[in-house]
Order: structure tokens, then sequence, then C-alpha cells
């Protein structure tokens, strides 16, 4: 790890040997900076990076024996980021990785007119130990939960456990488990879904059921709890599409209670009692969706981990009184 963050903004020349017949450039670079996550070189080589033979090169440039690839690493983008102290509620922590429980309204990282108040810059503040993460002003980052969905996340401190890690969620050798409040109970006890998805045709900031581009989808469900007009269930995807767990829940007719870009309505005290109409704030104001557990291989040791969080208080709150006045 030293001597790879001391090539950082060197200018580094490699020359490719016989042994190489049309290999991609970001898999040759891979081979040669393993500590360094492929995603990480493909924004290397499209920022400007990465010339081959003198001239700009793509990821996907397949190489020839005696082609000279000329390249300069970025340096860590943390540095870009505004450290904030922004509690953070860590679950575990050791030299490589830490396990957060995200909070709701917390975006993970900067992008468009969001610059602070994210997790990232509560991460640049907590840590001086971060991997690069997915792609720029993005460090330690290797999967991302919506701005209003809580629970486990991981973060990884250097480059060997983001690859190692960001590999098994590109090879589907993660578990994730979910819990989701919806409306409705859905007819099957269990199922899976398995429907493609893409952007919504009119809403650039939705994503809807696609079937003829989409990409394809699977979540499993499992009814822990019905109650009169709502559900518990345990979600688990198998692929990792934006709004995944949202969009599937609402194209089977049972959205996420609060989850309002999907259909999912706000529930009210006296709505839950059954009593009179009444001035009274929402049992949740988000989409009541948490991300509960989180299964990997360690990075360092090899051996399978499992991380939960607690079902938050609003959550919990609602299912409190789903309990109380909604029990079958």
């Amino acid at each position: 790890m030293d001597e790879l963050q001391d090539l950082r903004g060197q200018h580094l020349t490699l020359h490719v040997g016989v042994g190489i017949t049309d290999r991609r450039l970001d898999k040759y670079l891979h081979g040669r900076f393993r500590n360094l996550s492929r995603h990480f070189l493909q924004d290397a080589i499209r920022s400007g990076g990465v010339t081959v033979n003198g001239k700009p090169a793509k990821p996907s440039q397949q190489l020839r024996h005696h082609d000279v690839i000329e390249m300069v690493l970025p340096e860590p983008p943390s540095k870009n980021i505004e450290p904030e102290d922004i509690p953070l509620d860590v679950l575990y922590e050791d030299a490589d990785i830490i396990i957060l429980n995200k909070p709701a309204d917390l975006i993970v990282h900067p992008a468009r007119g969001n610059k602070s108040g994210t997790l990232v810059n509560a991460l640049v503040h907590y840590s001086d130990h971060l991997s690069s993460g997915l792609g720029e002003f993005r460090p330690g980052i290797v999967h991302r939960l919506d701005r209003n969905t809580t629970g486990v996340m991981i973060v990884t401190k250097h480059e060997t456990a983001q690859w190692k890690i960001a590999k098994q969620f590109e090879n589907r050798q993660t578990q994730k488990t979910y819990l989701a409040i919806v409306h409705g109970t859905p007819e099957l006890d269990a199922d899976r879904i398995n429907l493609p998805l893409g952007v919504h045709p009119q809403v650039r900031e939705k994503y809807a059921v696609r079937p003829e581009i989409g990409k394809e989808a699977v979540t499993y469900y499992e009814v822990l709890e019905a109650f009169r007009g709502f559900s518990l269930l345990k979600c688990s995807p198998k692929t990792g599409r934006t709004h995944q767990i949202r969009v599937h829940l609402s194209h089977i007719k049972h959205p996420i209670v609060a989850d309002d870009m999907y259909g999912g309505k706000l529930v009210y005290p006296w709505q839950l009692a059954d009593a009179e109409q009444a001035v009274e704030e929402p049992v949740i104001a988000r989409c009541a969706l948490h991300a509960f557990s989180i299964e990997f291989r360690h990075p360092s040791t090899d051996q399978m981990v499992k991380f939960e969080a607690p079902l938050p208080p609003d959550m919990q709150h609602l299912l409190d009184m789903l309990r109380q006045f909604r029990s079958r």
C-alpha cells in the first residue's frame, strides 16, 4: 500500500509484454495494480490519465505486444471533499472495513446539488484511511443505499479491501436482507419477483419495469407478519439495481409505506386505530425500508461475516402500532 501511494501523481510507463494478446486495457491495468479496483482504473482511463502509444484510450481498447502505456494515477479523491463532523453509527471497524448503520435523510455521496452534508463528508472527517471508492468523490464507498433507506453499509479502508468486496457484489456473492413495511398483503407468503428494470420513460429520477430494454432484476420476498391492510416483508435482492425493491413491490401492488415516488402513502395514528380523522403527524415520514443485514467474505480472513443493523425507531414505532391496532 505504501508503494502504491508513492506512485500517485507520478508519470508511469508500461511496456506490454510478449504474452499479452487481445487483452482489454482496463483488465491489463487491473492485473498490474491488483490493489486498485477496476472501476477506479476505468475512471482514470476515461478522465484522460492513460494513453496507449501516445493516443487517448478507452477502457475496452485491445492491447498488443509492444504497446506502450503511459499513465498518471490520480490522487485519492477524498482530498477534494470537505470533512464534516456528522455523527456516524459505527457497528464494527477493523483495519480493512467500517460497518455503518446509515440513518434516514442522508445521501451517501456528493452529487449534483449535494456537495455537503453527505455520508462521504462524514467519513472523510471520521477516518484518514479510506479506499478510492466508486469513482470521484466517493472514498470508501463500495455500494449505496437510497437517501431515505436506513441500515447496514460496508465502507472499505484501502484498495485491496475495496476490490475484493466489490468483486463479491459484482459476482452476486453478498447476501443482503431488507425489511419493508408495505400496504396490503401479497397473495403468496413468499415468492420471487423477476422483472427487468430501467429508467422510467417519462421521469428521469424514477425507475420502472421495462421488459424490452431493462436490466435483469430479481428480488425474493417473504411475509414475516401480516396485519389488516399492511405487511412486514423480508426482501432479499439477488441483483443490485437502483430502487429495485421499491419498484418491484410497487409493481405487484404492494408499495412500501410512505414511498410516495412509487405509490406508497403516509399513514397516520388515527387511521391505524380506526378512529376519527385528526390533525396528527404521520407515524413514519419516509419510505419504510431498512437494510437489516449483509453477509460477505472478509477481505483479510476470507471468512464469511454477517452484520445486522437494528430496526430504526420510526419503523419500530410503525410496527408496534400495527401490532397494537391491526393484528389479525
